[in-house]
């Protein structure tokens, strides 16, 4: 029986077309595979194959490694069918690999830690100490590099996934480090004293890479799908997802919200959470929204009036029954409620995460405002239904031009868009630092609170 199974386990394994089941080897990265807050597997290519996998009609599985070249011996090995890790085309090939559709290109940044002199072109790297992951793409380039920039040199790495190249900078072993926008951008937040000192001449294409003997019937399929799903915006969507909002954020606002959360959150983080009791929506986004509105001050008033932690004008506040704008409590609880409402007054086909995405541009511009971005987005061929769609139109609220599709006149779209994404990474960041709330586990606790006003 022994003998039986080993040899099983070493035989490879059958085509998807078959055997109905598609094995996908992939590291944990944000741009390729990871468990999301809510305990869901996650990620750009997670998505993407996810989509594939339904389109054919089949399942699939993952097959998670922590070393980079333990998925290049299984595609050798015949033992998964393709490699999802954010793979150069270059590397696949090197590999005599068969590298599929191409899915996006990506920048090669040179990322420097703030505080030190920022190498502003490639001769000044020269004396710098410089690393890079072994089978990254990126020695390739450097040597072409090196032939003009003679003291050129280079740390290579060997089984070292791009978060721990970040850390190993931002510790100091480092004066820069080579590393893919793809990798880099989705961990900004998680490492602001980091920062793009310029990017190399050259971009990578990444794509997913298949054993040599792979079927032919799966190559065409994949290719298929790529070449629909970049028609009909399935790619973009997926894209916008997890990358759309990353790079709005500077280093001083991520700073920001670090230093205050010891200080500001904890008096007010049962408000928040109460607030999710009653609506359902993570207490850490609303948080995220009481930040942006405030940075957690709930006194603060603007000159146009609106005023509390959540920011809220008089006609919102006495809508969602608050008497005292300037009382912490009300004010989350009846910002809160307020995007419940801009949540539930979007058509119920919307599906996450674009509804909350949506749902916030309208919490800072309104509901009438929303309409009418969403109607510029259908008029300039777009899907009003997607964020990634309804965001490229807010702008054209405040710029005119769609007059005949519009209803409710000027808005300042910049603003609910900047709103929106922002609220997106400060999220981010919280989903990182603080726990989950489960109310099924504090319903005694809570048990005394007062009724929300109104």
């Amino acid at each position: 029986m022994l003998g039986l199974w080993l040899t099983a386990c070493s035989q490879p394994v059958p085509p998807p077309e078959t055997s109905g089941e598609l094995r996908v080897g992939t590291r944990n990265s944000p741009a390729s595979y990871f468990t999301a807050h809510s305990g869901e597997t996650a990620g750009f290519e997670h998505d993407l194959l996810q989509s594939f996998s339904r389109s054919q009609q089949w399942t699939i599985k993952w097959v998670e490694q922590d070393d980079p070249d333990a998925l290049f011996d299984l595609l050798d090995r015949n033992r998964i069918h393709l490699a999802a890790a954010t793979l150069p085309r270059a590397v696949v090939k090197d590999r005599h690999l068969i590298a599929g559709p191409i899915l996006f290109e990506t920048p090669v940044h040179v990322v420097y830690r703030i505080g030190s002199r920022p190498p502003r072109n490639v001769a000044a790297l020269q004396g710098r100490k410089l690393a890079l992951i072994i089978g990254s793409g990126h020695t390739p380039m450097l040597m072409r590099l090196k032939r003009k920039h003679a003291r050129l040199s280079w740390a290579a790495l060997q089984n070292v996934w791009p978060e721990e190249l970040l850390a190993q900078l931002e510790a100091g072993h480092y004066d820069a480090v080579l590393i893919n926008g793809m990798d880099f951008d989705p961990m900004r937040n998680a490492y602001p004293r980091l920062a793009v000192a310029f990017d190399l001449p050259e971009t990578q294409k990444i794509v997913w890479a298949l054993p040599t003997h792979s079927s032919q019937a799966l190559r065409n399929a994949l290719a298929r799908f790529i070449e629909t799903a970049r028609a009909d915006g399935t790619l973009k969507r997926i894209h916008e997802r997890y990358f759309g909002h990353v790079k709005r954020l500077h280093s001083t606002d991520i700073f920001g919200i670090l230093q205050r959360r010891p200080s500001r959150l904890p008096a007010l983080r049962q408000h928040f959470q109460e607030a999710q009791t009653l609506t359902g929506i993570d207490w850490r986004l609303l948080a995220a929204i009481g930040y942006q509105e405030s940075q957690w001050n709930a006194y603060a008033v603007s000159p146009t009036g609106v005023r509390g932690l959540m920011m809220l004008t008089g006609e919102t506040a006495d809508r969602m029954g608050v008497t005292n704008r300037l009382d912490a409590r009300q004010s989350i609880l009846g910002g809160a409620r307020y995007l419940a409402l801009m949540k539930d007054s979007l058509p119920a086909r919307i599906a996450e995460p674009d509804r909350t995405w949506i749902a916030l541009a309208a919490y800072n511009q309104g509901q009438g405002h929303m309409e009418d971005a969403r109607r510029i987005a259908q008029a300039r061929k777009g899907n009003p239904d997607s964020w990634a769609d309804v965001k490229q139109a807010l702008p054209f609220l405040s710029r005119g031009g769609y007059g005949g599709v519009t209803r409710y006149g000027y808005a300042r779209g910049g603003e609910a868009l900047e709103f929106a994404e922002n609220i997106r990474n400060y999220y981010d960041i919280l989903l990182r630092l603080e726990p989950a709330y489960d109310p099924l586990l504090n319903m005694g606790r809570n048990a005394g609170l007062p009724s929300v006003p109104g």
